[in-house]
């Protein structure tokens, strides 16, 4: 199917990517755009943003850079407010920012569990507070957050931060879609596996983790995990997304949309 967004204007938080290839956030705007939204590309780095809207742009589809950084309220309410003066709405909101610090309870530092819970909780907390107001006007909306399976399971690798963030994102995530439910505003987590991405290849302490710092052995390990035998990569949150931003997942809310061919299906 085409169009599946047609007439909606998604404001993409996380929209850059933090090397070169597809993050989460850069394919899920591009991913929007080619089913008909309107995308408003937001990214602490303007740099990243503004390729992301270069590529929609080139492709002959619509696309504003923005620059903010989300875990700051004002730079929420002044994202939110030029994405309402640019296109007059939001319907869908599709939060993709996250970083992963690697460090159990005992070696994470104060500084550092304070600087990921800005990053991957707060950020979700302030957007949807300064976009639902705009929603509620509406009528109705869908919003994305992005988690992890991490949030449920352990991973094997330990990152204290990541799995306390990415946990308590899904719950914020249940207990706000009901909230909202009877306003017509939708609210549901996509939790990746064992993705292919930029910033899990940028990630040193990751490739230490998991192959003494190997990255193109990382990749196999991962692989060697995975029921389906590969990772998977940006696309495949990318369409996932496609599916609960457009009006097919109309009666769907509060779920965790597992995207992690079967990874968390195993017992070990």
């Amino acid at each position: 199917m085409a169009d599946r967004l047609k007439g909606k204007v998604a404001l993409v938080v996380g929209a850059g990517s933090v090397g070169p290839g597809w993050g989460n956030g850069k394919a899920t705007a591009v991913a929007f755009a080619r089913e008909g939204a309107r995308v408003f590309c937001a990214d602490i780095n303007p740099a990243a943003a503004e390729e992301t809207a270069g590529i929609i742009k080139d492709a002959g589809g619509e696309a504003v850079p923005h620059r903010a950084d989300v875990s700051k309220a004002a730079d929420v309410a002044a994202m939110v407010e030029s994405c309402s003066f640019t296109y007059g709405q939001i319907d869908v909101l599709d939060n993709n920012v996250g970083i992963a610090e690697v460090g159990g309870v005992v070696e994470v530092s104060e500084k550092d569990w304070d600087r990921v819970f800005a990053i991957n909780l707060k950020s979700a907390f302030l957007t949807m507070k300064h976009v639902i107001p705009l929603m509620l006007r509406q009528g109705g909306g869908s919003i994305i957050n992005i988690s992890s399976i991490a949030s449920i399971r352990y991973t094997g690798v330990p990152y204290a931060t990541y799995y306390a963030t990415k946990a308590a994102l899904n719950h914020l995530t249940r207990t706000t879609s009901v909230e909202y439910a009877n306003k017509r505003i939708r609210v549901n987590a996509i939790l990746p596996g064992l993705m292919k991405t930029p910033m899990v290849e940028k990630s040193v302490e990751l490739a230490k983790s998991y192959a003494g710092g190997d990255v193109e052995e990382m990749w196999r390990v991962r692989d060697r995990q995975i029921p389906m035998g590969f990772g998977g990569d940006a696309w495949d949150v990318a369409w996932a997304a496609v599916y609960l931003a457009s009006d097919e997942s109309r009666y769907v809310t509060g779920i965790e949309l597992t995207v992690d061919g079967g990874l968390t299906l195993k017992y070990v």
